[in-house]
């Protein structure tokens, strides 16, 4: 009798399951749609008040699957900022579901830590302050045994996805996933589970994290001259009064039951979009998204009450001081981004600026009157502003470079622009339009900033067509109107800056990492069946067309999507070949010819929608040009006329060598570069690639007329042509005869500098002074030469080790010891097939952290953790990336030329799938053993001298002390 009572249970409970599918499967979804939308997007608004934005884009069986928060630091409590940007880290900490492995033991620890944390935050007794926090400190360790770190980024690897990240803005939260087709379910169980119960776990670790990215900020000279403008432009709005990183002070002094709160006011459906792009029948994913999102109960968030700004009667001035290059920025302020004033700001800015035709552009970059030049809008939700920005040259004032772009206020006044300028934007920005829908994360972007400024999807839609009906009397009336004295300045200049407190970091006991711990709630989901999704290789003799013109090849595919193209003439010399060939490309940019000046030819390419750059790096070289198909024909008729027919200005070149020795100079105050240098040296010796260069007197001596007759002597040389289009190959073949004239015979390219990694085979330790409270640190260590057989083993043992959150490199140096915000390794390929592997650990720690980073990452390399379900991560991160990745477009020219670069005559991606699906823990820990463990290694260190524990770093190896001109070459 109890079993037939079981059974009727068991078949009632299966009735009303199929019951309620069946009715969600028949309830009916509306939803909004836009007359002339190129993305035909679906705007859905859930009963919860969730909005639903969906756009249909199938480039790869991939769904770029956001959710947009209408929160930010604008909204943080004024005691207690930051809190927005704190949160968003601890969202992927967990819920009672996953991140633990038991919740019941875990809960009251964390509500311990949070009572805790009150107490801490109000005591002003700096005993007592100690005594709570080493309290926090001890049961946090204990709730770290319970705790299984990084659980969210397992369960994002287990389904598949990629680009895991959030970010906080002024007005906004956004968290970002980009997902195989077949795991939308899964990836909305985990996101409605997400979104309703998030847990505040490994709090006080999680905060040293943030410390280091404030402490990171203070020595940011272009956030600091930017949190200047927005005091200035916003002194009454949190825009202004507020920064998205919090005061130094908040941070100190956190509060967990504060950010619950937070979580609670503004993390409802009605305040949230899912935001979507890709592969995928929008009719069922609503049903997924209904079911498990569409559970999140509505509240009732208020939008910021704030005390509009009064007008700004006079030139409001800012001053900075830091250690990097001086500059200058100017900005007016107006209304949001949902405003009227939108629309003219933004033409306004391409009238000042668009790196061609703008009056900045024309009358300052290009007649080379300032080091740099340039405006934008700057659109936020509730205010926007015009920015305009500006870098001096040798000898010039900021003053100087602050009347030049005001001058063009002036002229912008008086209407010294044409109508066609306005034609040529909208044009342009058409272009960059249809350039954009081709990838699923812009798209998303889009629709995300729609709903982000409540800004109906209509007016995105109809955005352009509103731009073009603009005219020329609207802006000059209202810039005329609006823009006058009633600026914000800000000079940055260069100089030692006050020494600003960092935010301390009280001593914590490095956690426990529960490795191999795995929760009920990742194994459901990674048991959950899912239909397979299996890979596409490239075969190349089927997916492009190579076709002989004269004596080189045509590489084309056809554009099936747009009526865009790209062309590109490819050189396999760079800067390694030839430094004047280098150097002469670069004066191409100030040149004009016998028939058109400068200015005509940029206006030219403006109006035609049509880009042309020549780029090199140390091995290769482009000449391209692309935009909109109608107009490759002209736009090729003007680069050959560039290339064929560049009149020589020595005026130009000699003030292009002032600006270069003066961008030399600049670049010796900036932290990274410092480090690019320090680890270039450390790696190659004195003669290392960044150091070859044409000296200050091989500059000064070169002749406008030599590089002259190096640009027209360019094509010549040995290259090959590229094209991604929608123009057949017969008539690109006819297009190309007729203008892009090949000699009989090409010129060989000069024999390169070679440039060949040190052996590392005794430590040694590279210091460089910075003056910064953050030391940059590298490891270095050579391997062998390319081989092709490692590839797989060495792209599994980079996503097992350092190549994401849920390697071994992230979890212990910022999970569990705090050491840094930034950390990470990789046992990096050879960019050609004659060069060399080298393995590296970089860091980015405080000061008096150095030491134990070095020492930390030995210890990972020398004695490797090992967890299965840390390798079955990865190894199924590597074949689901290759299940789901779609190679199209101008890249399967790309990656065709890459693979004849190693001498691949098939998809390289076929051996890695194949190996690694048949790898084990046991081939990562030999590689370890083979290429990693207790290898010499160079150790490179930037950072304040006064400092550095030298007999400390002594004992890792021989210490030598480099100066700027040791690394720098001058």
């Amino acid at each position: 009798m109890q079993k037939r009572v079981q059974l009727k249970v068991v078949l009632f409970i299966s009735f009303m399951l199929v019951f309620n599918f069946v009715i969600q499967a028949q309830k009916t979804y509306k939803f909004e749609t836009i007359a002339g939308d190129p993305l035909k997007a679906r705007i859905y608004t859930l009963d919860n008040g969730l909005k639903v934005y969906m756009t249909v884009y199938k480039d790869a069986p991939r769904i770029q699957a956001n959710i947009a928060v209408k929160v930010g630091s604008k909204n943080d409590p004024k005691e207690t900022t930051g809190l927005a940007h704190y949160f968003e880290h601890m969202m992927f900490k967990g819920t009672p579901e996953y991140g633990t492995s038991d919740w019941t033991k875990e809960e009251p620890m964390i509500t311990a830590i949070e009572n805790l944390f009150e107490k801490y935050r109000v005591e002003k007794d700096v005993n007592k302050r100690n005594e709570l926090y080493h309290l926090i400190d001890s049961i946090s360790y204990e709730a770290s045994k319970i705790a299984i770190p990084n659980e969210y980024n397992k369960l994002m690897k287990a389904i598949g996805s990629q680009g895991t990240n959030a970010g906080t803005s002024n007005d906004y939260t956004v968290y970002v996933e980009n997902i195989p087709s077949n795991q939308l379910e899964n990836w909305a169980i985990i996101q409605a589970d997400r979104f309703t119960h998030p847990v505040l776990r490994l709090f006080h670790t999680e905060l040293e994290t943030v410390y280091e990215e404030k402490n990171m900020s203070l020595t940011n000279d272009g956030r600091k001259a930017n949190e200047a403008m927005m005091s200035a432009l916003y002194p009454h709005h949190p825009y202004g009064t507020q920064t998205t990183l919090g005061e130094a002070e908040h941070l100190k002094n956190p509060s967990m039951k504060n950010i619950r709160e937070f979580f609670a006011k503004y993390y409802v459906p009605n305040n949230m979009a899912v935001v979507m792009s890709g592969d995928f029948n929008p009719d069922e994913a609503i049903l997924y998204i209904d079911k498990y999102l569409g559970k999140l109960k509505r509240g009732n968030p208020q939008p910021l009450v704030f005390t509009p700004e009064t007008p700004i009667v006079a030139p409001i001035v800012k001053e900075v001081v830091g250690l990097e290059a001086e500059n200058i920025r100017i900005a007016w302020r107006f209304g949001g981004a949902n405003s009227q004033d939108a629309i003219m700001i933004d033409m306004i800015t391409k009238m000042l600026s668009n790196g061609k035709a703008g009056l900045i552009d024309v009358n300052i970059q290009q007649k080379q009157k300032t080091l740099d030049a340039g405006a934008f809008p700057y659109q936020l939700s509730d205010y926007s502003s015009i920015v305009m920005s500006g870098s001096p040259k040798t000898g010039q004032s900021l003053d100087d470079v602050k009347k030049l772009l005001l001058q063009q206020i002036d002229s912008l006044k008086k209407g010294c622009f044409s109508n066609t300028l306005l034609q040529s934007t909208i044009n342009n920005l058409k272009l960059r339009e249809l350039k954009r829908y081709e990838s699923n994360s812009s798209r998303v972007e889009a629709m995300s900033s729609s709903f982000l400024n409540g800004k109906p999807w209509s007016k995105t839609v109809n955005y352009i067509n509103d731009l073009s009906k603009v005219t020329k009397k609207e802006l000059i009336d209202f810039a005329n109107k609006y823009l006058k004295n009633n600026y914000v300045i800000v000079y940055k200049h260069q100089g030692k800056p006050e020494e600003v407190a960092k935010v301390s970091k009280p001593a914590i006991t490095p956690i426990f990492i529960n490795r191999n711990g795995e929760s009920d709630f990742l194994k459901k989901i990674k048991s959950n069946p899912v239909q397979e999704i299996k890979p596409v290789f490239l075969d190349y003799k089927k997916d492009l067309t190579i076709q002989k013109i004269g004596n080189t090849n045509i590489y084309y595919k056809s554009n099936i999507e747009n009526n865009t193209f790209s062309l590109y003439y490819y050189f396999k010399m760079g800067s390694n070949n030839d430094l004047m060939m280098d150097l002469a490309v670069s004066y191409l940019d100030y040149l004009g010819t016998s028939k058109h000046t400068l200015a005509e030819i940029n206006r030219e390419f403006y109006k035609l929608a049509c880009n042309f750059n020549v780029s090199t790096n140390e091995d290769e070289m482009y000449v391209s040009v692309s935009g909109l198909s109608e107009n490759m024909e002209k736009a090729l008729i003007l680069v050959e006329e560039l290339l064929s027919d560049a009149k020589p200005d020595q005026n130009a070149l000699d003030n292009m060598v002032t600006d270069i020795l003066k961008s030399r100079n600049d670049v010796k105050a900036n932290q990274q570069r410092n480090f690019s240098a320090l680890v270039d040296y450390a790696t190659y010796g004195p003669k290392s690639p960044g150091k070859h260069l044409l000296s200050e007197t091989e500059l000064k001596a070169i002749k406008a007329e030599d590089l002259v007759q190096k640009i027209k002597g360019l094509t010549k040389y040995t290259h090959e042509i590229l094209y991604y289009g929608d123009m057949t190959i017969a008539n690109l073949s006819a297009i190309l005869s007729k203008y892009h004239k090949l000699p009989v015979m090409f010129i060989p390219y000069s024999n390169p500098v070679k440039f060949t990694p040190l052996e590392t085979n005794e430590e040694k330790v590279f210091f460089a002074q910075y003056d910064s409270k953050q030391s940059y640190l590298q490891t270095i260590s050579k391997g062998g030469i390319y081989n092709e057989k490692l590839i797989p083993d060495v792209s599994l043992y980079n996503a097992y080790f350092g190549g994401s959150m849920n390697a071994i490199v992230f979890q212990e140096l910022r999970e569990k010891r705090s050491l840094a915000y930034t950390a990470r390794s990789a046992y990096n390929s050879p960019s050609d097939i004659d060069k060399y592997y080298i393995n590296t650990g970089f860091i980015a720690t405080q000061n008096d952290k150095v030491i134990d980073a070095l020492k930390a990452y030995n210890d990972l390399f020398n004695n490797m953790p090992e967890s299965e379900n840390a390798f079955t991560l990865a190894k199924d991160a590597i074949i689901s990336k290759i299940n789901t990745e779609r190679i199209t477009k101008m890249s399967i020219i790309w990656n065709y030329l890459n693979a004849q670069k190693f001498g691949q005559t098939y998809d390289i991606r076929k051996d890695i799938y194949n190996k690694t699906a048949t790898m084990t823990l046991n081939d990562v820990k030999a590689f370890n053993a083979n290429y990693i463990k207790n290898k010499t290694k160079t150790y490179v260190v930037l950072g304040r001298e006064s400092e550095m524990k030298f007999d400390e770093l002594g004992k890792f190896g021989n210490v030598k002390k480099l100066s700027q001109e040791d690394i720098f070459g001058y």
